[in-house]
């Protein structure tokens, strides 16, 4: 399947000038629903097929994807790469952190444990350990040690909301809370939880990264704005979304500390730059992109569009 490929100016916050930009889409199996998507080493691209259960690659060469089955019941949330250059998957219907081997293709579960069950289990992030760390929605965070295969798991501060997770440079782990209005960081070693209030209240933070150094970048999902969070300073920055008011749902720190955002309300992609505080607009050719979290390598940021069964990626 050949990739449709769309050459544009982006369209820029407070009038400034954006370089071109190339985005290209690329069909997945209807009714896939993508949710999130990871480049992978070999310069594949894996995706979550959260309504098919399976772990997706796509090979942006070709076009062309195949699906590799989670096992009966999956419903895959997440997929990042492991420092073993491994696919690892959070999914809920399994309640179990999934690892898939890209070669083999053999499919390893980590399951949660039985009184943490129906975890919702959604975002996942490797401390500089080789520690995954993992959220889920019904109010659950834990971890796991791929050495041993031990699983530990703890109730959430305020219970329903856990959601995007981050390791920072420095080997910090943070979770941001979307239900319950804040963003966390984890104690590594006991796994306690240290609350962090969003600067007002009802901002839904949704997702969290890290940049380069250590600014903790939060998607508000109720409020349509973005946020950077000092963690030594404990002071917060917040910049609207050029056209929205809310729906911002993911955020990603590209290699040049360029942060990506992804705005439901007006079905794009936004490109922020912290030095200038502008925004680019990558705004989607089809309606109802929702693109969920977003990932990417040197020169690429992808995203999945849930709502029209495709990838997308921006190339500069």
């Amino acid at each position: 399947m050949t990739p449709v490929v769309i050459a544009l100016f982006a369209v820029a916050f407070a009038i400034e000038t954006a370089s071109a930009a190339q985005v290209s889409y690329y069909a997945v199996p209807t009714g896939a629903h993508p949710h999130d998507v990871a480049p992978a080493p070999d310069g594949t691209v894996w995706y979550t097929a959260q309504h098919q259960g399976a772990l997706g690659v796509l090979d942006p060469k070709t076009g062309k994807t195949h699906h590799i089955p989670l096992g009966p019941g999956a419903a895959p949330h997440g997929v990042i790469v492991g420092p073993d250059r491994a696919a690892w998957v959070t999914d809920s219907g399994l309640n179990a952190i999934a690892r898939v081997d890209p070669a083999t293709k053999e499919v390893k579960l980590f399951a949660l444990p039985a009184e943490f069950a129906g975890a919702n289990l959604n975002t996942a992030t490797f401390d500089r350990k080789g520690i995954l760390w993992f959220t889920g929605q019904s109010g659950v965070y834990g971890r796991v040690d791929p050495a041993t295969g031990k699983v530990d798991a703890w109730k959430a501060p305020k219970g329903r909301g856990p959601y995007g997770i981050t390791t920072t440079p420095s080997g910090e782990v943070w979770y941001a809370s979307l239900a319950g209005d804040h963003i966390v960081k984890i104690d590594t070693v006991s796994g306690d939880a240290l609350m962090v209030a969003p600067p007002k209240p009802g901002a839904g933070p949704r997702r969290i990264w890290s940049d380069s150094k250590g600014m903790l970048w939060v998607s508000f999902w109720t409020s349509g704005e973005v946020a950077r969070y000092d963690p030594l300073a404990k002071s917060w920055k917040v910049w609207p979304l050029p056209k929205s008011k809310g729906g911002c749902y993911s955020v990603y720190v590209d290699d040049k500390d360029k942060v990506w955002v992804t705005d439901f309300v007006a079905n794009a992609i936004h490109r922020f730059d912290p030095v200038t505080e502008k925004f680019d607009t990558f705004p989607s050719d089809k309606r109802g992109a929702s693109v969920r979290q977003m990932l990417g390598r040197p020169g690429e940021a992808w995203g999945a569009e849930s709502g029209t069964d495709r990838l997308v990626v921006v190339r500069d």
